[in-house]
């Protein structure tokens, strides 16, 4: 029996962190998953999920395949907020 090779698949992940409703928001979408958050946070998080979405599609590339700054700048034009890893500490 063949075992298939996994696949490097990236992904996007929002969590918003003021939800005072009480209320579980989850969406998983192409690309990315959100989770938590207000409604009116959560909408926000979706919608930057989605224009990422359309610009990555013009750029013709899939998520795995951008390089750290790729990555980066994307999300800033997208006006979304990344937490990167300090370098130092993979060291």
């Amino acid at each position: 029996m063949k075992i298939p090779k996994p696949t490097n698949k990236a992904m996007l992940l929002g969590i918003g962190l003021d939800n005072d409703d009480g209320h579980i928001r989850a969406t998983r979408g192409e690309n990315f998953r959100i989770i938590g958050g207000s409604q009116d946070t959560h909408e926000a998080m979706q919608e930057k999920c989605v224009k990422f979405n359309e610009k990555l599609k013009d750029s013709g590339k899939q998520l795995e395949q951008l390089k750290g700054r790729e990555l980066l700048d994307l999300a800033a034009e997208c006006e979304m907020n990344v937490l990167v890893p300090d370098q130092t500490e993979r060291e």
